[in-house]
């Protein structure tokens, strides 16, 4: 199986270096310094699960170096997907799956712009992992929950044996993954809203009355959203989302809050802004998600000049 890795931050390089070392044919796109590390130094990962290395590392810069692939995880940031959405056309063929990880729930619609919707499949992952340095990724806990769509997809099929094959990988797949999309959106949403405003990990936020608060309100907005769109959340959704925070390493920031302190780009739109967009579209008051879009709106794009 050959599989090309779009965007080999956290979660792209965590997944593809797991299945790389499971012996699977990989190949990373990447650019700049992480390009260089990778390609000089090899891909690490420290991990909770145990410290891995990869030396020999495939990557480029260039998709067209690569040709057509079996399966292209698509795994950029959601402020890169349309520039990134039409380099990998020339790994695309007609047999090829593309399979978007990525945050919220505009990934696949976007995609579908320079993709056959038949094409491409949707997944979530749980994970806490981002990209510390060039060459060098880190997990902060151990859960690694993939949860993918399209059971009768031949590359699905191909990619969850794969991933069985491979070390600190958990993969579902089911026929219809878009609650589980609107699940992680509604969760995601409040715990990189609440993460980034707050400066904080989730175990301090959650121990203080007043940060619960805000992120159960965070939360509930959420579930009014997804509600309004024809997605409820299942029974049970108000105490599995606390139990996910409370099971989290104290110290556990968003991705996203990991971005801001770094002053680097962040996927605020798409998150909280996202939330804000549907309310004002539904008529569903959303005053925490509206108050997280616009306190961190100026940094949306990288810290400011000062």
């Amino acid at each position: 199986m050959r599989i090309a890795v779009m965007g080999s931050g956290g979660i792209g390089g965590y997944i593809g270096l797991r299945l790389a070392k499971a012996g699977e044919d990989v190949t990373f796109i990447a650019r700049g310094e992480h390009l260089y590390a990778m390609r000089s130094r090899g891909l690490r990962l420290e991990s909770p699960l145990g410290n891995v290395s990869l030396s020999n590392v495939k990557a480029t810069d260039d998709p067209a170096e690569v040709g057509v692939v079996d399966l292209v995880i698509f795994a950029v940031k959601l402020y890169d997907s349309e520039e990134a959405g039409a380099a990998i056309a020339p790994m695309v063929g007609p047999k090829t799956t593309v399979l978007t990880l990525q945050n919220g729930v505009d990934g696949v619609d976007i995609l579908a712009r320079f993709v056959p919707s038949s094409q491409v499949v949707a997944g979530a992952i749980y994970m806490s992992t981002y990209l510390e340095e060039p060459g060098l990724i880190r997990q902060t806990s151990g859960m690694t929950q993939m949860t993918v769509g399209g059971r009768s997809d031949l590359m699905v099929a191909a990619f969850r044996e794969a991933c069985a094959r491979a070390e600190g990988i958990s993969l579902q797949v089911v026929d219809d993954v878009e609650p589980v999309l609107w699940m992680k959106f509604v969760t995601l949403a409040a715990f990189s809203g609440g993460t980034s405003l707050m400066r904080s990990g989730i175990g301090a936020i959650i121990a203080d009355p007043e940060g619960r608060k805000f992120m159960e309100q965070l939360r509930d907005e959420g579930m009014a959203i997804a509600a309004a769109k024809g997605h409820p959340m299942p029974e049970g959704y108000v105490q599995q989302a606390m139990s996910l925070w409370q099971m989290l390493p104290p110290e556990t920031q968003s991705s996203m809050a990991n971005d801001l302190q770094r002053g680097k780009r962040i996927e605020l739109e798409w998150l909280s802004g996202r939330m804000h967009a549907l309310g004002q579209e539904l008529g569903v008051p959303t005053p925490g998600h509206t108050a997280v879009y616009r306190a961190l709106h100026l940094y949306a794009n990288g810290a400011p000049a000062r």
